[in-house]
């Protein structure tokens, strides 16, 4: 099934321009490449999309451990729509990837009580006692966080075998340090080697950006044309974002 992203704006570089001349831009998926980018107008002819005749439908095969959506989903024949009140972008880049899950522990939900929520160091990461098992579950809830960010890519190289495991089953883009001379991880989504940020969208390319709200809430992160996070919604949700034809 054919997925169109439908946006205020869409920045095609990482930091870049946004698209210039319309007020309403979309970005189609097929699978797990970039169909097509352009005016939302011209894409829903395109492909026969018509939001007056879609079926809405609750929330999204694809969206995994998401949790509901914050976005309104409609569905027409073989072609899906997603509306996001917000800017489509190829995302974000951690430079402190490595960092964040090789110096940092995690906590479970369940031990919030003993060790709060938030990312352990230093001395006191040291006091835990880490296992390699507890490491790849740290990397996991870790990757969650970076998702929820809007996060796209990261830098490693990652050394510690859990981890590694865990960020290339991410689907995360892994860029390797511009100073270390090394080389991006073997397994890693993207060979992209070293870079500024994440990878630009176009059509043919792959499928992975995030879309961001005014006050920088990434309201979805898609991975190859999988959506991985998902704003949940609100408890008052304000109306579907909308723009006449």
């Amino acid at each position: 099934m054919l997925t169109i992203h439908r946006v205020r704006g869409v920045r095609r570089v990482h930091e870049g321009p946004l698209d210039p001349g319309h007020a309403v831009q979309a970005v189609v998926v097929d699978g797990a490449r970039i169909a097509a980018i352009g005016p939302y107008e011209e894409l829903a002819a395109t492909y026969g999309l018509s939001v007056d005749d879609a079926e809405d439908v609750e929330g999204a095969e694809d969206a995994g451990d998401a949790g509901d959506a914050g976005e309104e989903s409609t569905v027409r024949g073989r072609v899906r729509l997603r509306e996001w009140d917000g800017v489509l972008t190829p995302g974000r880049h951690e430079p402190d990837g490595r960092a964040f899950l090789e110096a940092a522990y995690h906590p479970d939900p369940r031990e919030a009580d003993e060790l709060g929520t938030e990312p352990i160091t230093g001395e006191a990461l040291a006091a835990l006692g880490m296992t390699e098992m507890r490491w790849g579950a740290s990397a996991r809830r870790g990757l969650q966080r970076l998702l929820a960010s809007g996060t796209t890519a990261l830098t490693g190289p990652f050394t510690r075998p859990a981890v590694r495991t865990a960020v290339q089953r991410s689907g995360l883009d892994v860029l390797s340090d511009p100073g270390s001379g090394s080389s991006p991880d073997p397994g890693s989504s993207s060979g992209l080697g070293s870079g500024p940020g994440p990878r630009a969208l176009a059509p043919g390319g792959v499928a992975t950006f995030a879309v961001f709200a005014d006050d920088g809430t990434a309201l979805a992160t898609v991975l190859a044309g999988r959506l991985v996070h998902r704003r949940p919604r609100p408890a008052s949700p304000s109306p579907p974002f909308r723009h006449s034809l």
